[in-house]
């Protein structure tokens, strides 16, 4: 329980909170092609580390620098508007930015358009494996649908942003297990390993002798024993017809004198 709870507060310790960075923009109007320049202070919040596969949130605040605003456009507006900002995220595989939403409510037409004074959350889920990389401010637009922008405002100069490092997966407090390979018994706790079979076309002679053969003189499969019995008694019933012969010779003499 103490490892569940220490983690996140060290996260939360550990958060980047920086000093606001002036990002210069160019935002253009979709239905007019307009272009405006203007460039805010944009002050980013990324948390030190973030668990595998878990929501990453990263805090949003914007506020104009210097004299420029952005100006409303004078038609379309009926809907109200929205400010949807976005994070860039490099070097994380599977991860490459985060997007939050406030609602500005609505806008007079030709007017500075406000931007929230709230922080922004803009979320993502992390990749499911260890990795780490930088953060960094990205465009904003401005509309009632991320899909129907009525202004979209892009970073100037790429290469001049403040990159905030991001780990994921080091230091977290969840893991992912990994998927247990070895072999596993049943619910009756025997083994579920099969052996195969013998291939079929595989053929072979088997000499048989029944079991206890060589004591019950169980014809040709008998064992010695067996056999010595036979041939004694082969000799017996010789023996018998030979006398009977003799005698019967005998008798044959006597009456014949």
């Amino acid at each position: 329980m103490r490892v569940h709870l220490i983690a996140p507060l060290a996260a939360l310790l550990l958060s980047h909170a920086h000093a606001a960075t002036v990002v210069p923009y160019e935002c253009t109007t979709i239905a007019t092609g307009e272009k405006q320049e203007i460039r805010i202070d944009v002050v980013l919040t990324v948390p030190a580390t973030v668990g595998r596969r878990e929501n990453l949130t990263i805090g949003w605040t914007g506020s104009y620098a210097g004299a420029d605003e952005l100006l409303a456009p004078t038609t379309g507006l009926d809907g109200g508007l929205n400010l949807y900002a976005y994070a860039g995220i490099s070097d994380i595989r599977g991860l490459t930015s985060a997007t939050g939403v406030a609602q500005l409510g609505t806008v007079t037409p030709g007017a500075p358009i406000p931007l929230p004074t709230t922080t922004v959350n803009l979320t993502t889920t992390t990749p499911d494996r260890d990795d780490a990389g930088t953060v960094h401010a990205a465009a904003i637009n401005f509309g009632p649908t991320p899909q129907e922008p009525v202004i979209e405002c892009e970073v100037k100069d790429r290469g001049a942003l403040t990159e905030y490092p991001l780990a994921v997966g080091e230091g977290a407090a969840t893991t992912t297990p990994s998927p247990d390979t070895s072999e596993t018994d049943d619910e009756d706790g025997e083994d579920t390993t099969t052996t195969p079979e013998p291939d079929d076309t595989v053929t072979a002679t088997v000499t048989r002798t029944p079991a206890g053969g060589a004591d019950t003189g169980a014809g040709g499969e008998a064992g010695p024993d067996g056999r010595a019995l036979v041939l004694v008694g082969s000799l017996l019933v010789l023996f018998s017809s030979a006398t009977g012969l003799v005698l019967r010779g005998r008798s044959r003499r006597a009456s014949q004198q």
